[in-house]
């Protein structure tokens, strides 16, 4: 059991349950027995280092939560983690492909969707938002998705919100990560964007503002245009 009180076991079985896995499905793509695989998450037997190994790879557990399995059954965490500056190439090579990317914006952001890095294109961006929503950390749903951020220069803000929201719900249905979940219920107490009736159309329309409330002049996008 780590330091939250949570036991190796209980950890394994709500993995499999977030993974919709049976014990049985499991156990024969890990080569253990059910019944083993039973007391594990029961806690009447203790997993070696090389049984939690297995059994989070069968079930697709991020390194992070990995981490956290190895401290509850009384073992040293195995993966390190580093700020992105610290990765050498790897961090140039990010660098570098944002500014290739340019002069079209392009972020790189983390499992949380805090900013990471930028390019200046979209560095343009990011400089309209609000110091009150710009944290830190600057989070690019925030950002996007807040009645006093970015959402005023979307074209069809209602369909972004909806999209942006089912990818982070996903998101957090593999990583169950509770930073993420925190964030989702966060968005989800914003307003929703009104929509209006189109005459002779199908569905609704968007309504959006007239121009960006903290960019009036000159233009910064298309909800700017006159």
């Amino acid at each position: 059991m780590d330091a939250t009180g949570t036991s190796i076991g209980s950890r394994l079985r709500r993995w499999r349950e977030r993974r919709r896995r049976s014990q049985l499905d499991v156990a024969l793509a890990a080569g253990v027995s059910t019944r083993h695989l039973s007391c594990l998450e029961t806690g009447r037997a203790l997993p070696s280092r090389s049984m939690i190994e297995r059994l989070a790879d069968e079930l697709d557990i991020p390194l992070r939560e990995r981490n956290g399995l190895y401290v509850a059954a009384g073992f040293a965490p195995v993966h390190a983690e580093r700020a992105w500056r610290d990765l050498g190439p790897a961090a140039e090579a990010l660098t570098a492909l944002l500014r290739a990317h340019e002069p079209y914006p392009a972020v790189a952001i983390d499992v949380r969707w805090n900013v990471v890095e930028a390019n200046a294109a979209m560095r343009r961006f990011l400089d309209l938002v609000p110091r009150a929503v710009a944290g830190p950390p600057l989070n690019m749903l925030r950002a996007t998705l807040h009645p006093d951020g970015l959402a005023g220069c979307l074209i069809s803000p209602d369909r972004w919100r909806a999209n942006a929201l089912r990818r982070a719900r996903r998101q957090l249905d593999r990583t169950a990560d509770e930073e993420l979940a925190a964030l989702i219920l966060e968005l989800e107490s914003y307003p929703v964007p009104d929509v209006e009736p189109v005459p002779g159309a199908a569905g609704p329309r968007t309504t959006s503002p007239s121009r960006c409330a903290w960019r009036p002049n000159p233009p910064c996008c298309r909800c700017c245009t006159p």
